[in-house]
């Protein structure tokens, strides 16, 4: 087929190269503008806009796709491009534009989006990171006919995939990328032929965007909880505590099964080659990688060989 895809990050990255290796041919890619990233700040192009220039794919740019929005003239140079390009399909991939129903209308047979969900559950922005949180057993990929609300349209295809007890947000994304271009690719080759369902009024959450603050730990929380955020916001933004002012960013952790502690939350009450045991609102945590600010990622052996830690220390307390 002829299509034009969307999307900007290396989860539609994945999906891109799929549908390039499965001989589509991609008239345009539409991607995110370039940001500025890491420590000096240049303007670092998207993993979709890598590949696709790469690939020798036309790469557009828009700031908004709204032609009555704050950058008409963006989006009348993506209509242009849009309408050149004569697609039979847009796929759309963790893209990060709203799209305009004249955008929905374009194509002959619409846009397709693929989401990392079971819809409806965790529409929006993160469903990874919150379906981990959440302590969900399962999640996976849903191809979806889009329409003008926030991932409501009617499910063409779905992939379940467990998540595993030690899956943090980047090991999920890995696969779901791989099993979302894979399932794309398949529905593409009967497309007219695939049940359009729409989807259950019950069972809807959203996956709100993930926001910075979100990663201080709390340690009042139970271990089971805690564990998961950490898990979930592995890589971005990366769970942290502070001890003694320095904060540490928490890496990886695992629940002692049936520990107790009558220490204050916080406290550690155990420390070793093997982890630093931390009281919490309900059971122990056992920290198993860490790292210090400008460090690297250590194992709890490596971080205590350079910051030694005894029972009694105790986290700062989160502020209000």
């Amino acid at each position: 087929m002829r299509l034009i895809f969307a999307g900007t990050p290396e989860f539609a990255r994945e999906a891109l190269a799929q549908l390039h290796a499965a001989g589509h041919a991609v008239a345009l890619v539409l991607t995110q503008p370039d940001r500025p990233a890491g420590r000096g700040m240049k303007l670092q192009a998207s993993p979709v806009k890598q590949w696709a220039q790469s690939h020798g794919l036309a790469v557009c740019q828009p700031r908004s796709l709204r032609l009555e929005g704050k950058y008409p003239e963006d989006a009348r140079m993506a209509q242009a491009a849009l309408q050149a390009a004569k697609a039979d399909a847009m796929v759309v991939a963790a893209y990060g534009l709203i799209l305009p129903q004249w955008v929905l209308d374009l194509p002959r047979h619409g846009c397709l989006n693929i989401h990392a969900s079971l819809l409806p559950r965790w529409r929006g922005a993160a469903p990874i990171h919150r379906a981990i949180e959440a302590g969900d057993t399962h999640t996976g990929i849903t191809l979806m006919q889009m329409d003008a609300g926030l991932d409501t349209g009617d499910m063409l295809a779905v992939h379940t995939e467990a998540i595993l007890a030690h899956d943090t947000t980047a090991s999920l994304h890995d696969r779901l990328a791989v099993a979302g271009g894979a399932l794309m690719v398949q529905a593409l080759k009967s497309l007219e032929g695939l049940q359009r369902t729409p989807q259950p009024a019950q069972g809807v959450t959203y996956a709100h965007k993930i926001e910075k603050h979100e990663a201080t730990l709390d340690w009042s929380q139970a271990a089971i909880t805690l564990d998961r955020r950490i898990r979930a916001f592995h890589p971005f933004p990366g769970a942290h505590s502070a001890l003694n002012g320095e904060v540490l960013k928490i890496g990886a952790a695992e629940v002692l099964p049936h520990a107790k502690s009558s220490a204050a939350c916080g406290t550690l009450v155990h420390t070793g080659p093997d982890g630093l045991d931390v009281a919490t609102g309900e059971g122990v945590l056992r920290l198993t990688q860490l790292q210090r600010p400008g460090g690297k990622r250590l194992s709890a052996a490596e971080f205590l060989r350079g910051l030694p830690l005894e029972a009694g220390v105790r986290f700062d307390l989160p502020a209000a």
